[in-house]
């Protein structure tokens, strides 16, 4: 029996949230497992330390260098580019005391949208989504952060160019980000990834705006497969905004000494922002279904007026046949069967019978 298409565009979604995790399967909890897509060669580390003053950039060889960082005054952004490298993650939440269990979500990429607090730091993780316009599918990447005192860990699944405007930000002294704390500069992040969210959002819905001029002109089997494409990547979305905005309003309402007094407005701007996302999306899949409503409506309304036709066809034709088939009978004796005019008389009576149905079927507006 085949599954209906709604049953097939979650079970498609659902494949691109779930990773495969049999690698975890049996293994000491807490014990880091990378779980995902390996998305580059070599891991990387990257830090940017600055204050108001002083600014200084550059690559790490190994992840003990950036141990002096930990207890400095200026601010301490730490990227680590490569999920899996398992050793490197370790070593990494050795040098920086983390959980286990925050190492072992690091390295599972098929983490929920989430925040969880610890002594010393906050832990959250978040989806970065990009949408392809050849393929016409949404595609995310996790970002797991570490937010201590004086220093910002990002754990990338690959080096990121959504944040290079950040870079830039903090190379030019743009705005406050050099004036303020480390928790700014977490917010400053969380920032770029929630109005992509809105850039991508407003990206598909130029789209789905337009396919309502299609149905109208031609509901085809073509705009259906849009109309379900469309819903499968706005559901795909949704999964990953909703937790999202959660954990944003978690962090909006979080006491703690990391998160400065002031950088609570920012945060609860960005938690309207997310809000906000979440209330397109909604209206846009409220926009599909009525896209499916109406080519539905469009189809049924096409199939009406063929029937309709034919039925018509059927009903002028049934008189028609029966007098043909009276006449085609093989008696001998069949009145007018040997009138010199016997033809012609039978084409007037079919013609005058059809011409009579066709007027009776107009004044009933039937035609």
């Amino acid at each position: 029996m085949q599954k209906p298409m709604l049953d097939f565009l979650e079970e498609d979604i659902l494949a691109r949230f779930l990773k495969n995790k049999e690698a975890s399967q049996g293994q000491v909890p807490g014990e880091p497992v990378f779980i995902g897509k390996q998305k580059m060669q070599e891991s990387t580390i990257r830090v940017i330390d600055y204050d108001q003053d002083n600014l200084r950039e550059e690559y790490l060889q190994d992840i003990k260098e950036g141990i002096p960082f930990k207890d400095t005054a200026t601010v301490t952004w730490l990227n680590i580019y490569g999920l899996h490298d398992i050793e490197l993650i370790k070593s990494v939440g050795t040098a920086f005391d983390l959980h286990p269990l925050v190492l072992e979500d690091i390295s599972n990429t098929g983490q929920r949208p989430k925040m969880e607090e610890y002594d010393d730091y906050l832990f959250f993780v978040i989806k970065m989504m990009r949408y392809d316009e050849v393929e016409g599918k949404m595609h995310s990447e996790q970002l797991s952060v570490v937010l201590g005192k004086t220093f910002l860990i990002t754990f990338h699944e690959r080096p990121a160019d959504i944040f290079e405007p950040v870079r830039n930000r903090i190379r030019k002294q743009k705005g406050r980000i050099r004036k303020v704390g480390i928790d700014y500069l977490a917010y400053v992040l969380l920032d770029t990834i929630v109005d992509d969210y809105i850039f991508i959002i407003e990206q598909l819905g130029e789209h789905i705006e337009d396919i309502e001029d299609e149905i109208l002109a031609s509901p085809t089997q073509e705009v259906l497969t849009k109309i379900n494409d469309y819903k499968r990547e706005m559901n795909y979305l949704r999964k990953s905004i909703r937790p999202a905005k959660e954990f944003l309003l978690q962090l909006s309402r979080l006491d703690s000494d990391l998160i400065q007094e002031q950088t609570i407005p920012f945060l609860k701007d960005l938690l309207d922002l997310a809000s906000q996302s979440v209330e397109i999306i909604d209206t846009y899949r409220e926009m599909l279904s009525d896209h499916l409503n109406i080519y539905n409506t469009g189809v049924g309304n096409r199939l009406n007026e063929i029937m309709k036709v034919l039925t018509i066809f059927s009903a002028i034709f049934i008189p028609l046949t029966f007098i043909a088939g009276i006449y085609g009978t093989n008696f001998e004796h069949l009145p007018e069967l040997h009138y010199r005019y016997s033809y012609f008389i039978f084409w007037g009576v079919l013609l005058a019978v059809a011409l009579v149905m066709v007027r009776f079927f107009k004044r009933r507006n039937w035609l």
